[in-house]
């Protein structure tokens, strides 16, 4: 997509600076209910009563309106029960999902592609699950709310574990014991709430609220899940980093080999690691779950048979089930594949702002550095600033703020933060010596041999067998 005096694909930008109605009252409406969980829900005071009255005004027109409108009275009077509770999580998720909704058609409007059919995203009906153990999470969610993050304390966090650990055995309840699991460790670092400096409103709210959803019977069964086999193109990979975990989710065009529609996926790999690995070092952690990283860094494609995809387009990797195909330059891909290449529909429960990551292409644009009551570096597209977020791209690889500003090409994925669209690049096309260069965040996936991150490598592997080394001897004791 570039601007529409270059020639080739149209991006609307104006479409992703222009005001979207209803947008801001919605968020408000969220935020006032999450100002409300800070002081918890035991006795709420006149403020937090606004704030429950504001939620239920939200959803006043909608299914939901009678429910939480009798939730948000009881509550208010201190008198909530948890199906009180439950609907006002819900009363939240769904002005969450509305604001997604809207964001995604005035996205899918800036990139003239089709906004994704949404039938058939709900998961699949699947066994039940103990409802006891639906029933205790539920109740511990209940309690933090009533308590609010402000009096939260290290006994009321700890009634989590004995219900993370019932539920892990279940293969089904593995979602929700683990969202449960890390929510509890935020909360228990952070103890006792009365002394935070800063709460994290939103972040907690969020984990909360969907929490809560996910203890509703069906709410967390498996998504529908089919085969699929044809080509797959890699575009780039997103690196999620966090102290003891690291996560890469590749991004990449499926062409399917009856030759149906292009669509739009991702496959995903994790692993726990230690705090000592950063950088490139986190490859070799990934690399020997998922071959596609290789790929990734080699610009090759992959040729998949029969490979297990979700109804939201994430692919249930196997590497029995893949093998490395032809070369596939990602700005080609990019240009020729991607414009017709179909979204996959998100299901009700995980519509979230924070989960838009649409794949674009942009080009002849200039790049602006922060101006005075700006922030950060810009894309000049077509007389719009569209704000680059040059802290998402991993240390893990070649491509810098630096390469970033001197590029003329940038795959990256749209998303939509603090009120705002942006962009994460995954790849920037820049002209060295009168010759276009790709520099790609997921180059050293596979391997490399550029100097800095040979070095990353090497210290990467010292630290790991330093502490395998030492876990053998605890073992031995």
């Amino acid at each position: 997509m570039v601007p529409d005096d270059e020639g080739g694909g149209l991006m609307r930008t104006d479409a992703l600076t222009d005001v979207i109605e209803g947008l801001d009252e919605a968020l408000a409406a969220v935020d006032g209910f999450d100002e409300a969980l800070v002081d918890g829900l035991l006795r709420p005071q006149p403020a937090q009563a606004v704030g429950l009255a504001g939620i239920a005004d939200a959803v006043a027109g909608s299914p939901l309106a009678g429910r939480v409108a009798e939730a948000a009275e009881k509550t208010a009077a201190g008198a909530a029960g948890e199906d009180h509770l439950v609907a006002l999580a819900a009363a939240r998720c769904a002005l969450l999902g509305s604001v997604h909704d809207a964001l995604v058609a005035r996205v899918a409007e800036a990139v003239g592609r089709p906004c994704p059919d949404e039938r058939g995203t709900g998961p699949d009906g699947g066994p039940e699950h103990p409802a006891n153990l639906l029933i205790a999470a539920r109740g511990w969610l209940c309690d933090l709310a009533r308590a609010g993050w402000r009096g939260i304390d290290h006994e009321l966090v700890a009634g989590a574990a004995p219900v993370v650990s019932a539920m892990l055995p279940e293969p089904g309840l593995r979602r929700l014991a683990a969202l449960l699991d890390g929510f509890a460790a935020e909360l228990a670092a952070s103890c006792p709430g009365s002394a935070l400096e800063r709460v994290p409103v939103r972040r907690w709210a969020d984990l909360w609220s969907r929490a809560v959803l996910l203890t509703l019977p069906g709410a967390a069964a498996a998504p529908a899940v089919a085969e699929v086999t044809g080509r797959l193109l890699p575009l780039g990979v997103d690196v999620q980093e966090h102290a003891t975990a690291v996560q890469a989710q590749v991004h990449a065009v499926f062409e399917p080999a009856d030759g149906g529609a292009p669509r739009l996926v991702r496959a995903g790999v994790s692993a726990p690691k230690p705090d000592t690995v950063v950088g490139a070092g986190l490859w070799q952690l990934l690399r020997p779950h998922l071959s596609l990283l290789a790929a990734v860094s080699e610009g090759r494609a992959m040729e998949i048979d029969a490979m297990p995809v979700t109804g939201e387009g994430d692919l249930l990797w196997d590497d029995a089930r893949a093998r490395t195909g032809e070369p596939a330059e990602v700005f080609t891909t990019a240009r020729v594949a991607l414009p017709t290449a179909v979204a996959a529909p998100v299901a009700p429960v995980d519509r979230h702002p924070v989960r838009i990551a649409v794949p674009v292409l942009v080009e002849g644009y200039e790049v602006e550095e922060g101006k005075e009551g700006e922030e950060g570096t810009a894309f000049l597209i077509a007389g719009q600033r569209l704000a680059v977020d040059v802290d998402r791209v991993p240390a893990a690889g070649p491509l810098t703020p630096e390469v970033i500003a001197s590029s003329g090409a940038c795959v990256a994925l749209l998303r939509w933060d603090a009120g705002r669209f942006l962009l994460q690049p995954l790849a920037v096309e820049r002209t060295v010596r009168k010759k276009a260069v790709a520099v790609h965040a997921g180059a050293w996936a596979g391997g490399t041999t550029d100097k800095a991150g040979v070095r990353a490598e090497k210290a990467a592997t010292d630290a790991v067998t330093v502490l395998r080394e030492r876990a053998g001897k605890l073992l031995r004791k």
